[in-house]
């Protein structure tokens, strides 16, 4: 008897092994590092908080891609390299290599907070929560 199981039922099922779905991994990833954003935005000291910021960008981008290959959460492949983007943003700016003018670490938070937000949900609105992965056909 042949029988078959949604992709959904396996173990190996990618909401499975969405870290995402963890609030203890979701929080290590990216929910402690957004709130800490939030704080460095307050720092005076100017190379301080483009340090803070730039680590915890790169932090978040690098556990998407992460998230992405061991997954296939769709968002994920957007957001990862949105983030180490904006990582690299913030160093320039931070570090006066270009001028985002005098609101320049308020246009990088709002760019930071939308374009995720887009991102996460424009993705996943368009091609679902995760990435169709090709099965390999086997002999039964």
């Amino acid at each position: 008897m042949n029988t078959t199981r949604d992709e959904g039922d396996l173990p190996t099922s990618p909401g499975l092994r969405d870290w995402i779905r963890s609030s203890r991994s979701y929080m290590i990833a990216w929910g402690l590092p957004a709130i800490l954003l939030v704080g460095g935005a307050f720092l005076i000291d100017l190379s301080v908080r483009t340090v803070i910021w730039a680590i915890l960008l790169a932090w978040m981008g690098v556990a998407c891609l992460m998230n992405a290959a061991r997954c296939g959460r769709m968002h994920c492949y957007f957001t990862g390299p949105f983030f180490l983007f904006m990582a690299v943003a913030v160093l320039l700016h931070g570090f006066q290599v270009i001028w985002l003018g005098t609101d320049g670490w308020k246009w990088l938070g709002v760019v930071i907070v939308a374009g995720a937000t887009v991102l996460w949900w424009g993705s996943e609105s368009i091609w679902g929560k995760f990435a169709r992965r090709l099965k390999s056909k086997t002999r039964q």
